[in-house]
């Protein structure tokens, strides 16, 4: 008797320290009212609730639901956060807390060596991971471009990130960090000539197109020849590439505002993207 009471007590223990424990990795309502609001706070016509924080079913993890309300209805929506409380996983894995997206900016601040045009010190920081022979950072360009000419107050970084499976990207990259070093003004004439020129260059002939697009945004393309194949170069590439996939960059484009992920902006409503960057300048 006096043994299984012994054992009951132990269990007891256990079960109270395991709750304990449990209950400490939960975040708090201030917290997860912090990141719906950096979530959601850009679009005024969402409201939401707490509906429950408790620990799940999956040891260490906390389950969070929360009731979404806007014009188009009431919807429920729940996510789980990690013990260390720096991810929530909702069918994807997004950053958590407080300030959700300072991580990410701060490491793109100190990070970003690409071209940039807009205010130095501007409260919001656009940058875009892109790959010259991608067709879909083709077709940012211009909704790029649009919302950039909506906020002028905002400034945009371009990062080089060229993708293993092209084959004369990581060689545009190159020449587009030579010509963005070499003037400013002719980087984004020397991107712009490549994307209308995307479908006629190939792997044989790259050299001698991006050294005819060089000339043509008003550099030397063959001094932009020669640097490109400099080892230096090659190394500030990496750096940028390095820096995207710090940050979770494994596509492109991939857009970043103020340390917040897009991703690829085409296709998402200009009213949204606007609201976004207003929103992170209220920050």
């Amino acid at each position: 008797m006096q043994r299984f009471l012994c054992l009951s007590v132990l269990v007891l223990a256990t079960m109270a320290a395991a709750q304990e424990k449990a209950s400490t990795n939960l975040p708090t309502e201030e917290t997860v009212n912090s990141f719906m609001q950096q979530t959601f706070g850009y679009d005024s016509s969402v409201t939401w609730k707490i509906a429950s924080i408790k620990p799940s079913v999956a040891e260490g993890l906390a389950e969070v639901t929360v009731l979404l309300t806007s014009p188009k209805g009431q919807s429920q929506t729940t996510f789980y956060v990690t013990p260390d409380g720096k991810h929530a996983l909702a069918g994807d894995i997004m950053p958590f807390g407080a300030k959700p997206y300072a991580p990410a900016q701060e490491a793109l601040t100190k990070g970003i060596n690409g071209p940039a045009k807009g205010p130095a010190k501007a409260e919001v920081t656009i940058v875009e991971f892109s790959d010259l022979q991608c067709p879909h950072c083709k077709d940012a360009q211009p909704v790029i471009e649009k919302l950039l000419a909506a906020e002028p107050n905002a400034r945009f970084v371009f990062q080089n990130f060229p993708l293993p499976m092209h084959n004369w990207a990581n060689k545009a990259a190159s020449y587009a960090d030579c010509v963005g070093r070499a003037s400013n003004d002719a980087f984004w004439k020397f991107v712009q000539g490549t994307f209308d020129e995307q479908s006629n260059i190939t792997e044989s002939n790259a050299d001698e197109k991006l050294t005819a697009i060089a000339d043509g945004a008003g550099v030397k393309g063959a001094d932009m020849a020669t640097c490109a194949a400099k080892p230096e170069t090659r190394a500030r590439i990496e750096k940028s590439v390095a820096l995207g996939q710090e940050v979770g960059v494994t596509g492109t484009p991939t857009v970043y505002v103020n340390g917040r992920r897009i991703g690829n902006v085409v296709g998402v409503p200009e009213d949204v993207l606007k609201g976004l960057v207003d929103f992170a300048a209220k920050q």
